[in-house]
């Protein structure tokens, strides 16, 4: 929002939230209807049914930009700013599509009451150079003019301040303007389009065109990484007036009183308003390689349905715990090819980056879903993904490698261990952030708890937990041959507190992976569900509570977090992800996988002096519930 919102800032359908596509409900059932059901051939027309596939084909065109520049972003190579993107900037931006709504509506209006865009040819070359022309000229002219104007401080606090208020520009970035500079923009691009219509030389390509060359440049021009090789320039030095580059425009961004133009340049550099270091950065950003991260989290995909969740998938989807959407069956053919694909693709891939103090921090993934790990023959090529991962992270001289997920599972690599016995040279440390997951849970029970009911798959951090607890004098509740397991690691003073007992009577349940729906409606109403697995439980009861899987709140000085990591609320993080951070941070010279861990008070204390902070009860049950 503008610092003082004019008139007309607000989008008219604003109020209908995400039922805002009904507006094109009638235009649409009305163009379907007449090109595929109407008798009479006159109607038929593809102009008309191509407003659809043209609304579409502009949102891919967005979506495609933003994964393309979030990942290029979080690799580092010819990156622009370093400067941190958060959550508000998220928040602000994700009513991108608006345009293209408005853009649909204008176009279904002009069908309807101009007869002269009916049954337009495919193509026309005359269209297409009055199109370019009227471009270059009059729009770009009035554009810089009217943008200049925009600057002043008037304008500026009423509408465009709103536009700059991303210093660090996403594509999404290009097209967040209150909707009366969408109007006035769209006024504009519309000339050339007008123009072939009433002489004539309109056509379904010169239509298309303008509008691939203005959402490419637009977006473009807002990524956060410089892509116009120096060739080109070299080639025909004239085009460095006809294109600018994103290192131009992010000027325009961080300075605010220079670098006006719309996509060309040639009026910056005639009324002298270039600013002088545009060369400079965009030379400097050519140059740059791609970051070498001091910590690496190695995560994976979970459900097929995550990777809309992923920081390169849908930003709106990203920057909120994992939810399932009504509208994902409609993209149901996405999902499914992506999960062919994880068949076929065989290296990880750079999904995000943080900076922890003067640790720089990156979340690579290795594309496989959950479901692969429990595949007998995917484990194989699993293995090789995740030690390919460790082997490029030493290789580029990465401290700490934490193992996100199941790729520490134990069946699969024994909790990493498989590759530490392989590579016993490694630099590079192999975390698995068992022992501060372990203090996250034990630090969740409430105070004065005298027994707790321990369910699921246990685990290396279960039986840690139990272990802990039995020490400390709380008893445990368990059955079948784990009791008998656990009771076999203990001496026999501290084993009375653990107890074989199938009674579901505490309120206190520590729970894992394989926890029944049958085994949760015995549980007495108002029980306290405490995952200690990497995966939360299916909510069954909703009598009772159910906290994160554990995780930890993150400090201030953890930047550039616009995501969230996987169903956790926004600035949260995973015990095992913050235990790679502060394995670094304290310079901890050795590997904890396998059936190592660490002292678990002192990973608790580190945590805390980290400005890490625990889930409060009620946070953590708001988070869930």
């Amino acid at each position: 929002m503008a610092t003082k919102p004019g008139i007309l800032t607000e989008w008219p359908w604003a109020s209908l939230g995400n039922f805002k596509y009904l507006v094109l409900a009638p235009f649409v059932g009305h163009s379907i209807y007449s090109f595929f059901i109407s008798k009479e051939e006159s109607q038929r027309d593809f102009s008309y049914i191509f407003i659809l596939l043209y609304i579409v084909m502009r949102m891919v065109h967005h979506q495609m930009w933003i994964s393309l520049s979030r990942y290029r972003s979080a690799k580092g190579d010819n990156r622009i700013l370093d400067r941190s993107i958060e959550f508000d900037q998220v928040d602000r931006e994700t009513n991108w599509d608006d345009q293209i709504i408005f853009n649909g509506v204008a176009f279904y209006i002009g069908y309807l009451k101009f007869s002269e865009t009916h049954h337009l040819p495919l193509w026309r070359i005359d269209g297409i150079i009055i199109t370019a022309l009227i471009h270059t000229g009059p729009v770009e002219f009035l554009y810089y003019w009217i943008h200049r104007a925009l600057h002043h401080h008037f304008l500026y606090s009423r509408y465009h301040s709103h536009h700059h208020s991303s210093i660090v520009t996403e594509p999404h970035t290009a097209v967040i303007h209150p909707f009366a500079e969408i109007v006035t923009y769209y006024t504009l691009f519309f000339i050339p389009l007008v123009t072939t219509i009433l002489t004539g030389t309109a056509s379904i390509a010169s239509f298309v065109a303008y509008a691939i060359y203005i959402d490419f440049m637009n977006l473009m021009g807002h990524c956060n990484f410089e892509l116009i090789p120096k060739w080109m320039f070299s080639i025909f030095p004239p085009l460095k007036y006809l294109i600018y580059t994103p290192s131009f425009h992010s000027l325009h961004h961080t300075q605010f009183r220079s670098n006006y133009s719309l996509f060309m340049p040639m009026y910056d550099y005639l009324y002298s308003t270039v600013d002088k270091s545009s060369d400079t950065l965009y030379e400097k950003s050519l140059e740059r390689k791609a970051e070498l991260p001091d910590v690496v989290h190695l995560t994976h995909l979970t459900t097929p349905e995550s990777i809309y969740h992923l920081r390169l998938g849908f930003a709106s989807l990203a920057s909120n715990p994992h939810t399932s959407k009504w509208y994902f069956w409609l993209m149901s053919p996405v999902t499914l090819w992506s999960f062919f694909i994880t068949w076929i693709y065989g290296h990880t891939f750079v999904v995000e980056r943080n900076l922890f103090s003067n640790l720089k921090l990156q979340t690579w993934a290795i594309p496989k879903y959950s479901i692969q790990y429990f595949m007998q023959w995917q484990r194989d090529s699993i293995n090789n993904l995740i030690e390919e991962a460790i082997m490029e992270a030493d290789q580029k001289g990465v401290k700490v490698l934490s193992l996100g997920l199941l790729n520490q599972e134990k069946q699969v690599n024994n909790n990493g261990e498989l590759y530490i016995r392989r590579h016993p040279k490694l630099k590079v440390k192999v975390v698995d952030g068992s022992s501060l997951a372990v203090a996250v849970v034990l630090n969740s029970i409430p105070k004065g708890t005298s027994r707790v009911v321990l369910r699921g798959r246990l685990s290396k951090v279960a039986y840690s937990i139990a272990l802990t607890l039995c020490q400390g004098g709380t008893q445990v509740m368990i059955d079948g041959e784990e009791y008998k397991r656990l009771k076999a690691l203990l001496n026999p003073e501290v084993a009375t507190n653990l107890v074989p007992s199938k009674s579901y009577a505490s309120k206190i349940w520590l729970v894992g992976d394989g926890l029944s729906e049958d085994e949760q409606l015995k549980a007495p109403k108002g029980t306290l569900f405490i995952p200690f697995s990497q995966f939360p439980p299916r909510k069954v009861r909703k009598d009772c509570f159910y906290f994160n899987t554990p995780a930890m709140n993150i400090p201030k000085h953890l930047e550039n977090v616009d995501s969230c990591e996987n169903w956790l609320p926004r600035r949260v993080m995973s015990a095992w992800r913050i235990a790679g951070i502060l394995h670094a941070v304290e310079g901890w010279n050795e590997h904890e996988c396998g059936n190592k861990m660490f002292d678990i008070q002192k990973v608790w204390k580190a945590s805390l002096q980290h400005g890490f902070s625990p889930l409060t009860t009620p946070s953590a049950i708001e988070a869930e519930a």
